[in-house]
């Protein structure tokens, strides 16, 4: 055995003792022993439902109130101007509960525009038009941009959830071993762009009416007549997707891949031999170009309707794009700008030939939403009983009143705020599931002290992205673990996070710099007709 061979098994031994990497191991975990504690979100849920009712019912019995800021004769407010919270341990709040168990359910809206943005979706991913297009646009880049279109792919994919961790990571990892650099930078430069930078995108997906539609429902709790698009923060994610890429290319090629040094393929604990990924052939490149020219005359087609003065789903009252049928309605335009070209594509691809293979695609996606609509469930009866008891509103108004008694009512709040979201995501990994949670303490507070729920949801996003890549608890990591382990044999949590600690803090700090950046050095809006500001 030589020396080298015996310096590098002592170096992976050092690397995968926890003993030898004192406090951040023990950091690690400490996250992961935290976790674990937590049952899972459907159950929390439920416990919190729970909770909430025993916990109302002590407050009412305390006669908890608070004095309502919002100004005289608005919507919802009592003639006292008195807040209090109503107790669902009652004879009265049984009945509630009773009487709008179903309700509450099937008027969550995030249930609906998920469900429905998901089948269009579906098509163009079971065609295969997604992976093509992946692929196309990993594999056709340059070797000096192999790493930045890996990242901006990554991001990309998010419009389509699991692709980006099923398709491009292992993808990345080989192309990264087959151009004779480490294959682990590969696997934590796509990592990075399709969670680290979860929330950004060029495109609005499926992520967006789901949190706009919590954000919503706790924006209510304050505004009964707030409403908050599935587009507000398209603006501020669209250009964060650019900045994620540049971050990610950074961190990749001047932290990571230098740490990870040369590979050596006695590391494997697999053969493994040349390996190549599946070219893009031809008839998917007739496709790619035919979906193509689809979405861009379904785009023309969705403008006519919008940009002239006389555009049918202006608002008809304003004419105006705000509040117009258009906006409201994005939801069924990520419907069909999706599943139209997804088939198209796949009759020119022959992955699709008929109808019936269109209803499979959906079918497949929807048979996979099992777990989501009964988190749904859970969670839309924790956000109403949150919302009837007045619970969020005083808790809303007495952490607001906090913010301004200790001067911490500007711009700064939202690095707090950021740091405090993330903090929770690496315990709670579902980004419906924390915001469902957060949203209606932080939504009304940070509406009572002069920011609009659009903004908010923005600087939530960031928080929530960031910390995806060094949680045990996000759902996939037990798949990049099992990816980057075929590579590394005898991989532990541990190195794997350390891997992807760099971007964690690259990200947070670059995207929080771009947001304060964007919404308050240039005044930009987050998003179409978002507000910066709520002025109630």
């Amino acid at each position: 055995m030589t020396t080298e061979t015996q310096s590098n098994k002592s170096n992976n031994n050092n690397e995968q003792n926890p003993q030898q990497q004192g406090w951040f191991a023990k950091f690690l975990a400490t996250v992961e022993w935290l976790g674990n504690l937590l049952p899972h979100p459907i159950t929390l849920f439920a416990l919190f439902c729970v909770f909430i009712v025993l916990f109302s019912g002590l407050a009412d019995f305390l006669g908890v109130s608070v004095e309502d800021p919002r100004p005289l004769g608005a919507k919802g407010r009592e003639a006292d101007g008195i807040i209090e919270v109503i107790s669902l341990f009652s004879a009265e709040g049984l009945r509630w509960i009773v009487a709008n168990l179903v309700t509450n359910f099937t008027g969550f809206t995030p249930l609906g525009t998920v469900l429905v943005a998901l089948l269009g979706v579906s098509v163009a991913e079971h065609s295969g038009m997604l992976s093509a297009a992946m692929r196309s646009l990993v594999m056709g880049a340059s070797k000096r941009m192999v790493t930045v279109m890996v990242v901006f792919a990554g991001v990309v994919s998010n419009t389509a959830s699991e692709l980006g961790y099923v398709v491009l990571i292992p993808m990345a990892a080989m192309i990264f071993h087959s151009l004779g650099r480490h294959p682990l930078a590969g696997l934590a430069a796509a990592f990075a762009g399709v969670s680290a930078g979860y929330s950004a995108n060029l495109l609005i997906g499926t992520v967006d009416p789901l949190l706009s539609g919590i954000t919503q429902e706790a924006a209510q709790m304050l505004d009964p007549e707030y409403l908050v698009g599935a587009e507000v923060n398209w603006y501020f994610m669209m250009i964060s997707t650019f900045l994620i890429a540049v971050m990610g290319t950074f961190v990749t090629e001047k932290i990571v891949e230098p740490r990870l040094g040369k590979y050596n393929e006695d590391e494997a604990s697999v053969e493994l031999g040349e390996q190549k990924v599946a070219d893009v052939t031809d008839q998917e490149r007739r496709g790619l170009r035919m979906a193509g020219l689809t979405f861009l005359i379904i785009c023309g087609i969705l403008a006519l309707t919008i940009v002239p003065e006389w555009g049918i789903l202006r608002n008809q009252e304003t004419g105006l794009v705000k509040n117009s049928p258009f906006l409201k309605g994005i939801v069924a335009y990520i419907f069909i700008t999706f599943a139209i070209p997804g088939y198209v594509y796949g009759k020119v691809a022959g992955t699709m030939k008929n109808d019936r293979d269109v209803i499979d695609a959906m079918s497949k996606s929807m048979g996979t939403m099992g777990m989501y609509i009964v988190l749904v469930f859970f969670a839309a009866q924790f956000v109403a009983f949150f919302k009837w008891t007045n619970l969020g509103t005083v808790m809303a108004v007495k952490g607001a009143v906090l913010l301004q008694t200790i001067g911490l009512d500007g711009p700064i709040i939202f690095v707090f705020f950021i740091m405090v979201c993330g903090m929770v995501n690496l315990s709670l990994g579902s980004a419906s599931a924390q915001w469902a949670v957060t949203a209606p303490i932080f939504v009304p507070m940070l509406m009572l002290i002069g920011y609009a729920p659009e903004t908010i949801q923005a600087a939530y996003r960031i928080g929530d992205s960031v910390t995806n890549v060094i949680t045990p608890m996000m759902s996939y990591f037990g798949l990049i673990l099992a990816v980057a382990s075929k590579y590394k044999k005898n991989l532990g949590i541990g190195t794997l996070i350390a891997t992807m600690l760099p971007y964690s803090m690259v990200f947070f700090v670059g995207w929080t710099l771009l947001f304060y950046i964007w919404v308050f050095l240039l005044g930009m809006p987050v998003g179409p007709g978002a507000a910066t500001y709520y002025n109630p």
